[in-house]
């Protein structure tokens, strides 16, 4: 086994007195992809801060290979001085570093390089990032929710990337969709500890849930020894003196065993607070159109909204799907056409800028409005404490100032906000950003027994699946069209994914001239430079992997292996598997480029 690139070992940290990391465990291997799992406040993006350097522990080690590069993306990228966005990747680079990436980066990000970092975005500073990891092309990629604020053909586009290069990978991430499809490990970051599999992301939650039978069992167990031990100590103590001291002090050490046990934190109890039940038809639009003087948002829209729908929006950000909900719920008019909402519609509405939250308040302010320990849930008073638990907060928290709280612990706020209004049409933008796994579950299911109507803007292509009954997708020019099902069935329907457009970085004036009067026949298809790369590279790829699919091969043909050493058989079982996908997908992939090659040739 390959030495690792980065080793953490005896991590130990602790903040107010309460343990955070307790003798943290990690290695990461050349090329391993691992994702880091944990609930909000566990620690997850403290431990990447360690692993990356930038945060001391209290006690343990930090080794990295010597040589090795390492990249680490915060969740809120630093501009500091720099003018433009194109500059603060280039910032990034080592010397010897290739300049032209980080230009061509920004490019199939979408930027221009030109946009000024006091003005960015969220999406735009989030894609400018990800070109200053990824230009260096470094050993080592520690990614801190990478695909937060993008939207979803950035997300997979994102994956492509990252799929194709031989960085090892360490993901924070709550898109499960993202993590399936890239991690090889899991490691699970829970009550101060990691545990770990050599198995990506789709084995966690089953794994996950029996490993927390399995410590239930024992704890069982443990009570049960107890009072085993209570009643001997009651009913059974002999005459034999250093027999009983013995026995005494095991009881004590399973009580102290017992008294040091850090359950689980359990789940947000989430739960929308429902007005009277609107009409039957919530909302009726019919051939709406609006635009912002030359451009397009929405052109000759049509829909009818049902009592009981679950309604996804979704397209590249600026597409217009604000917009679009605005049109629909009343909070816009159009230029032209009609809409018309149903009878006794309450509206709570979740907006994804949690810039709305005054940052100086404290927890319980946000919540009450400042006035007084009630909140009003349904239309009844209750105290700010309790409700404060149900979305997972301590009552130490409450005077918490917002401005130290975590991204996910500020999206679980945003939610006890909207969800405290009566309502029967919920209309959540990005309600999933920051959110831990479990607490993603339990949005699931309170949306799955909502009564009302639900409009949903997400980037989170499994919530969507999970979560809604239509999705309205953007066909470019302001057409949109509504698709039955989710995601998924959108793209079965559609037969093609959403089209991510790039915006170039512009060249001088002078060439831009040459360029218009150049005959149309310069402007036909070329491939890109990672197109021609993958052209040549590929062939040696499937070479290699044929060849590890016939060694592995001729390790299975063993008829003993699997009495002799079932872990091995396992083991082999599981990579010939990987290797037989991964030669399934480059061979569609050289397939599809070369006939790509074979068109521009002959155009």
């Amino acid at each position: 086994m390959a030495p690792p690139l980065i080793q953490l070992k005896d991590i130990k940290l602790t903040f107010g007195g309460t343990p955070l990391l307790s003798g943290v465990e990690l290695n990461v291997a050349p090329s391993e992809r691992v994702c880091l799992i944990g609930r909000n406040g566990s620690g997850k993006s403290t431990l990447l801060k360690i692993a990356a350097g930038l945060v001391e522990p209290d006690e343990g080690t930090r080794f990295v290979q010597p040589g090795a590069t390492v990249r680490y993306l915060p969740q809120e990228p630093d501009f500091g001085e720099h003018k433009t966005l194109l500059a603060y990747v280039e910032a990034g680079l080592a010397p010897g570093d290739d300049p032209y990436q980080a230009r061509y980066l920004v490019e199939q990000l979408g930027l221009t390089g030109n946009e000024n970092p006091a003005n960015a975005s969220g999406g735009e500073a989030r894609r400018a990032a990800l070109a200053r990891v990824l230009a260096p092309s470094p050993d080592i990629l520690l990614l801190d929710e990478p695909t937060n604020h993008l939207d979803l053909s950035s997300i997979e586009w994102l994956e492509k990337e990252l799929d194709s290069r031989r960085s090892a990978l360490v993901i924070i991430s709550h898109d499960r969709r993202f993590l399936t499809n890239l991690s090889r490990s899991t490691a699970w970051l829970d009550r101060g500890r990691i545990k770990q599999i050599d198995r990506g992301f789709a084995s966690f939650e089953t794994w996950r849930d029996e490993v927390l039978a399995e410590e239930e069992r024992d704890q069982h167990k443990l009570d049960r020894k107890i009072v085993d031990e209570e009643h001997w100590l009651r009913h059974g103590v002999s005459g034999r003196r250093k027999r009983n001291v013995k026995r005494l002090a095991n009881l004590h050490a399973l009580r102290d065993q017992r008294r040091n046990y850090r359950g689980t934190a359990g789940n947000a109890s989430l739960a929308a607070a429902e007005a009277e039940a609107s009409g039957k038809l919530v909302i009726e639009a019919k051939g709406i159109t609006k635009a912002y003087g030359d451009r397009v948002i929405v052109d000759n829209f049509s829909t009818r909204i049902q009592r009981g729908d679950r309604l996804g929006i979704i397209g590249p950000n600026g597409a217009g799907k604000t917009t679009l909900v605005n049109l629909l719920t009343g909070g816009a008019e159009p230029d032209t056409g009609t809409v018309r909402l149903g009878a006794n519609l309450e509206i709570a509405t979740l907006d994804q800028h949690r810039e709305s939250l005054d940052p100086k308040s404290t927890l319980a302010e946000a919540l009450t409005g400042g006035r007084g320990d009630q909140i009003m849930v349904g239309g009844k008073p209750k105290h700010v404490v309790g409700y404060m638990k149900d979305f997972l907060f301590a009552q130490e928290q409450r005077g918490t100032p917002v401005e130290v709280l975590s991204g996910g612990e500020r999206g679980r706020l945003m939610l006890a906000r909207a969800l405290a209004k009566p309502s029967n049409l919920l209309v959540l933008d990005e309600p999933t950003n920051d959110l831990d796994l479990e607490t993603l579950d339990v949005l699931e299911e309170m949306l799955g027994d909502y009564d009302g109507t639900v409009i949903l803007i997400s980037h989170d292509r499994d919530f969507l699946d999970r979560v809604v009954t239509s999705v309205i997708a953007p066909e470019g020019g302001g057409k949109w069209t509504e698709y039955a099902g989710g995601y998924s069935d959108m793209l079965a329907q559609r037969g093609a994914d959403l089209k991510r457009e790039t915006v170039k970085v512009p060249a001088p004036a002078e060439k831009k001239e040459e360029r218009a009067a150049a005959p149309a026949s310069t402007s036909k298809r070329k491939l890109s430079f990672n197109e021609k790369h993958a052209l040549e590279t590929l062939p040696k790829k499937m070479e290699t992997l044929q060849a590890d699919i016939a060694r592995l091969q001729r390790v299975l043909d063993d008829p003993n292996l699997y009495a002799r050493d079932r872990k091995k058989f396992d083991d082999t079982s599981a990579a010939i598997a990987r290797a037989h996908e991964e030669l399934s997908a480059a061979e569609e992939r050289w397939l599809e480029l070369e006939m790509l090659r074979e068109e521009i040739e002959q155009a």
